[in-house]
């Protein structure tokens, strides 16, 4: 038996610290969590000194195919499947040693992120736990089709949802608007029909899955929620400034009858905020819309809409796999404050992504998935870029974390 024992210790539920905490785990479980640091007789001791545990983080949006460089998407294409694998591979670890124990892999090529997922679940050091959604569901040249989702119609697309249950995905993910990462693609506008959206739903959960929606603008929110998807990717509500002289167009426009909606049929929103400091300033649109942004998280949260955090990793050089912590920071930065945006990051992520009943928290039957930082970051949540140590499933990672940043030429 494994006895890990630090200063402080978050469950992920909180909001109390417990002080002077011993985790006793053993067979990849946390078996009991006691307080006043004594250690049982006959146990390993882990003494991580002054530190405060956290739940492993469940990074709820991930794409470990993208290698975060000036060109992800032209690397992708180019590369053959296993120096594919061999890239995500070097993403998940990269994410595992900033206290990443699980990701959602909301976009792959070729199903590869299901192979990654059984090297992880057979050696808990290769990286972090994935769950996978294979490739997204899109329209034929609509976002991300280079990854080999291509669906449309209501036949194919509940077939597109088929081959994805008998593959084995833990997610069905669809494409309801377009995005900025494909050329040609419209991030303000709708891809699929309402009849088509209902049957990706529809078929998803005949087969057990959860469905979950890229969708940037208003118009794919409120189809995603009308369709019953059960999460909403960035869900940020934008709208397309059509005239630049026109300031009082922010460029955002959260519908608060459609949070209402979310928060009554539960539909979560899974925020991709953050990047990693010191890259390029924002195009003039965009600096546009971080206030109304702002406010409409404030809005979110006020409506009591459910809130997730994710990365985006892997899409742009600011998105470098391993920067998740900086998503953390700026979900409390931007209004939901420290314990929420813990929550957010730990047992939240963990219930949407359907995991709860073994990620999540540090408590007796969870997996022993463990972050240790300097500092408390209740009081201070920049605490968690300081990860001094970081356990999966009881096993500790190696300390010699990969360097933050995009990964090859």
């Amino acid at each position: 038996m494994l006895a890990i024992r630090a200063a402080k210790l978050f469950d992920g539920i909180g909001p109390e610290l417990v002080e002077r905490p011993v985790v006793l785990a053993e067979g990849g479980r946390v078996v009991a969590v006691h307080p006043g640091g004594s250690v049982p007789a006959g146990a390993e001791l882990l003494d991580l000194g002054d530190v405060t545990l956290l739940p492993g983080f469940v990074d709820t949006h991930v794409h470990l195919a993208f290698d975060a460089s000036e060109d992800a998407v032209g690397r992708l294409r180019r590369a053959g499947d296993e120096e594919l694998l061999d890239r995500m591979r070097a993403a998940g670890r990269a994410a595992l040693a900033v206290g990443v124990t699980t990701v959602r892999d909301l976009g792959d090529r070729g199903y590869l992120a299901l192979r990654l997922r059984e090297e992880t679940a057979k050696d808990p050091t290769a990286g972090p736990t994935v769950l996978a959604s294979g490739p997204p569901i899109t329209t034929a040249r609509g976002h991300c089709w280079f990854l080999g989702g291509q669906a449309e119609g209501v036949d194919a697309i509940r077939a597109a949802v088929r081959e994805r249950a008998e593959r084995g995905v833990d997610v069905v993910k669809v494409m309801v608007t377009g995005g900025d990462l494909t050329p040609g693609s419209d991030p303000f506008h709708v891809q699929y029909s309402h009849a088509e959206l209902l049957a990706a739903v529809r078929e998803a959960h005949r087969h057990g899955l959860p469905a979950t929606a890229h969708a940037h603008s208003a118009a794919g929110i409120a189809d995603a929620v009308a369709a019953g998807f059960d999460m909403v990717e960035h869900c940020f509500f934008v709208t397309e400034i059509t005239d630049e002289s026109d300031e009082t167009d922010t460029g955002v426009d959260y519908d608060r009858r459609i949070l209402d909606d979310m928060a009554r049929l539960g539909v979560v929103a899974s925020l991709t905020l953050g990047a990693l400091p010191g890259g390029p300033p924002p195009p003039p649109r965009i600096a546009r819309r971080i206030p109304g942004l702002v406010a409409g998280l404030a809005a979110m949260r006020e409506a009591g809409v459910g809130v997730v955090c994710g990365s985006d990793s892997g899409i742009f050089p600011v998105k470098a796999h391993g920067s998740h912590p900086y998503s953390v920071v700026a979900m409390a930065e931007t209004g939901f404050g420290p314990l929420e945006a813990l929550r957010a990051a730990t047992s939240a992520a963990a219930r949407a992504c359907g995991v709860a009943c073994r990620k999540g928290c540090i408590a007796p039957g969870f997996d022993a998935d463990v972050v240790a930082v300097a500092g408390d970051p209740l009081a201070d949540i920049t605490a968690v870029h300081a990860v001094t140590a970081v356990l999966r499933e009881g096993v500790r990672v190696d300390p010699d974390k990969p360097q933050q940043g995009p990964a090859g030429p």
